[in-house]
């Protein structure tokens, strides 16, 4: 008997290995075979097997896996639906990516490392504050006031904690019971080393013992608990990590002293003290717990900074804005925005949502979304992003986009991706961590074995601690915390300076990028055309007709060389035309029916497509304007060439630099444009670019990226328009315009938000630094672990009688991780300009 069921929450190999196993145990089960990528298990079964039977046991232990019946309506746990203007947070993800890209809606632990999952920042509902009495808490309102019960001032409700600071907050305080508990037990065991121990002089070593026991439950059994228990599940599942060393290391210690002290006849004579009662090591056990927990507490207050970024853009989110109704204004919850709403927006306010400026001028500071200091100058028409904040000036604006539709809730979206995607480098850290553990475990049974057998006496008191050492010292966690703890400091940095990252192989590739290809207009050009003349054969149609056919055509295409003509044709007042068949011709131009004529506007390429009939001297003008830089489309009137428009695009001012800048990286930078040969040379010769080439079709673009990536080229191009989006999907690291079109961004890896060159010197800068720090952090991992497990096991003994204190150990595991995570933070204030 076979079925085949829906699996959600599968998101690695990792993932799918484990319903596979877990479904294959079920009692009944003979076979069982699970896709990825279809989310389906099909099981082969004796007789048939209850649903709820396989539910049960992915839920088991933990599981975040559900299991439905296939044709069965469901929604994934782990992947909600979002809502236009859903903020809220309940994102949870591991910090070191060991299921990929997986998130939960709740926090707990991760089922593979054992880590406090972390809470992705999202921008949070900023609706309007609420306000309680502070004596009938059960008393709320949307506005300030008075109590109806007791008459007192209402007063604004306090934001619940985010997770992230209430599992810091429970973490420090199991901190100070570990430590208020475990610091009695080290004094007493100290105390032994006191000539005429004081304390015996109270009660016998014995009696202190039991003492000692008293005191460490609360460590074990409370505060700590939460080690043994990751520390189990790792077993049971054979996910081995961090706190399955972390386990058996204490555990053995902490059982290992309870045992003595019940049954000490059982141990051999080396293993007690003068007094006969076995040597304890309850504060060995407790101490190493409590330095641990140190650990978690210092990590946890560390991660809370490696996401500063998305925490400063998120303080960007106004919460009221005020509406424009029926020449009245209110003040409104940003959540109660609908699209089409009149908005004011006073000197000083944060613009709470995208739109265009409806009357009015300012300027406006984008800084903390372009990275660029210097206020732009805003006018009726222009676009406006929620997030950046107004000047001295007020003006009205129309609401375009809400919620998560806004730029800045696309960008901390953008940047929760990132970081939560695994670099290529990671992969090397993953595949020593696979075998660390078992390693390490080896290493110290051989460890023990070793004092044991050639150590001095007491050799086994000896290999015991030494055992400890090297199981409490070793540590994957800073192994595995090193490539995504950059990774999402990096790109939180990229965010605060205009340079967005979909996710961190481009981060990665970025930095081994040798060529780049640039696309003209709207790349090195501001892409913001404009008609500088109208050209006529003279013998048939005048200019203002000429116009009029161009125009009424090009009010059905999107391309920006389009809007420019339609904008100068309403400037002078000309009336439209019916259109009808109209298509647009992919990098040639646009066609359709004007008036019953057959009509085509566009390039060169896009006459011969026509077939159309040009005059020398038309064609010549155009030449001469073409020479000059300027784009030329032609008009053809039933098949004949009637006359042009003349566009002109003034290259940015940060073009030239950065272009240089890029070439002195050794950067081979090339232009490729769909603009004629002319047109080309000019932009070219001004921003000295020696490799260039014109007439290029999107196909051509793509087969010229593929051209350079067989040659072991690492590309990567840079463009705005449809026409660049085949390129951009196909080349190494796609950089997008954020000025540019939406199918553009959407196939790139990289967004520059500004749209200007001088971004993709930041990303190459910034690639460059992430690189570097995973590096180093890689380093400091893998030295750390070489040097210390060896140490630990006593290897310096024979030449310099060093040895390694499971204490000593403990502290030096709970610092590597913060170690590493503080090297990341130093990107935080690392230049990229």
């Amino acid at each position: 008997m076979k079925h085949t069921y829906h699996i959600h929450g599968m998101t690695c190999n990792g993932c799918r290995n484990y319903v596979e196993e877990t479904l294959s145990k079920v009692e009944g089960v003979t076979l069982v075979s699970v896709d990825l990528e279809k989310a389906e298990a099909t099981i082969e079964m004796e007789e048939h097997i209850p649903f709820e039977t396989f539910q049960e046991a992915l839920k088991k232990d933990g599981g975040h896996y559900t299991i439905h019946k296939q044709g069965e309506h469901h929604h994934s746990p782990e992947k909600k639906t979002e809502k236009p203007k859903a903020h809220g947070n309940g994102t949870f993800y591991c910090p070191m990516h060991c299921e990929g890209d997986k998130t939960y809606d709740k926090p707990g632990d991760c089922p593979v490392c054992g880590m406090d999952l972390v809470e992705e920042q999202n921008v949070a509902s900023n609706s309007q504050t609420q306000f309680t009495c502070p004596m009938h808490p059960e008393i709320v309102r949307d506005e300030p006031g008075s109590c109806p019960i007791c008459g007192m001032d209402l007063v604004p409700m306090q934001p619940d904690l985010s997770a992230e600071e209430k599992t810091y907050k429970k973490l420090l305080k199991k901190l100070w019971i570990a430590a208020a508990f475990t610091l009695p037990i080290f004094l007493i065991a100290m105390s032994e080393m006191i000539p005429n121990n004081p304390l015996y002089v109270v009660m016998k070593q014995k009696n202190w013992n039991w003492i000692q026991l008293a005191l460490s439950i609360p460590v074990v059994f409370y505060a700590t608990w939460m080690f043994f228990e990751r520390a189990y599940r790792s077993i049971k599942t054979w996910n081995l990590n961090m706190f399955t060393l972390i386990g058996i290391g204490a555990g053995v210690a902490w059982i290992f002293s309870v045992f003595g002290m019940l049954l000490p006849d059982f141990f051999p004579a080396q293993f007690k003290t003068e007094t006969g009662s076995v040597h304890v090591y309850f504060e060995a056990a407790t101490v190493i717990l409590t330095l641990v927990l140190l650990g978690q507490v210092l990590e946890a207050r560390a991660h809370s900074k490696t996401n500063t970024a998305v925490k400063e853009l998120l303080k960007l989110a106004p919460n009221k804005a005020i509406r424009v109704k029926d020449g009245k204004e209110e003040e409104i919850g940003i959540d109660d925005i609908e699209l089409g709403d009149i908005l004011r927006v006073k000197p000083g306010d944060k613009i709470p949502v995208d739109g265009a400026i409806t009357e009015g001028n300012t300027s406006l500071d984008e800084s903390m979304i372009t990275g660029e200091p210097i206020p732009v100058n805003k006018s009726v028409g222009d676009k406006v992003s929620s997030g950046t904040i107004n000047g001295n000036q007020s003006f009205l604006m129309i609401a375009e986009k809400i919620g998560s539709d806004t730029l800045l809730s696309q960008i901390v979206r953008m940047v929760n991706e990132a970081s939560r995607s695994k670099a290529p480098i990671q992969n090397l850290a993953d595949k020593v961590s696979g075998y660390f553990v078992p390693v390490v475990v080896l290493v110290a049974m051989i460890t023990f074995a070793v004092w044991a057998i050639w150590g001095p006496e007491p050799a086994y008191v000896y290999a015991l601690v030494n055992a400890i050492a090297v199981l409490i010292i070793a540590c994957p966690c800073a192994l595995g915390l090193a490539t995504p703890m950059s990774v999402m400091v990096g790109v939180g940095k990229g965010a605060q300076n205009g340079v967005l990252i979909k996710n961190a192989e481009a981060l990665e590739k970025m930095h081994k990028v040798d060529t780049l290809i640039v696309d003209k207009t709207g790349t090195l050009t501001e892409g913001k055309p404009t008609v500088e003349a109208i050209g006529t054969s003279r013998d048939s149609y005048s200019e203002t007709e000429v116009l009029q056919y161009i125009v009424s055509l090009n009010q059905l295409s999107e391309h920006p060389l389009a809007e420019a003509t339609v904008n100068y044709g309403k400037a002078q007042g000309i009336s439209l035309l019916k259109v009808d068949l109209f298509n647009a011709v992919t990098g040639k131009g646009v066609e359709g029916t004007v008036n019953g004529k057959k009509v085509s506007l566009g390039n060169f390429k896009m006459m011969e497509h026509a077939d159309a009939a040009m005059t020398t001297n038309l064609r010549d003008e155009a030449l001469n304007y073409q020479k000059q830089g300027k784009t030329v489309s032609y008009l053809t009137i039933d098949g004949n060439a009637v006359g042009y428009v003349v566009i002109g695009d003034k290259i940015k001012g940060t073009s030239a630099k950065a272009i240089k800048e890029l070439q002195d990286k050794g950067i081979a930078v090339i232009m490729l444009t769909g603009d004629n040969y002319d047109t080309a040379r000019a932009v070219a010769s001004e921003l000295d670019l020696a490799d260039y080439k014109a007439g290029m079709l999107p196909e051509d673009k793509l087969k010229e990226v593929e051209k350079l990536q067989e040659n072991g080229k690492i590309v990567a191009m840079a463009g705005d328009g449809i026409n660049d989006a085949p390129a951009l999907a196909k080349s190494d690291v796609g950089i997008a315009m954020g000025t540019g079109t939406d199918v553009a961004i959407e196939s790139a890896t990289i967004t520059l938000v500004k749209g200007d060159l001088h971004g993709i010197v930041k990303a190459r800068n910034l690639s460059d630094k992430v690189m570097k720090n995973i590096k180093q952090n890689l380093f400091f991992a893998l030295v750390y672990n070489t040097l210390g497990v060896p140490i630990a096991a006593g290897v310096l003994y024979p030449f310099f009688g060093l040895l390694l204190s499971p204490m000593i150990a403990a502290a030096a595991m709970s610092f590597s991780s913060v170690s590493v995570i503080a090297n990341a933070l130093r990107l935080r204030t690392t230049k990229i300009d």
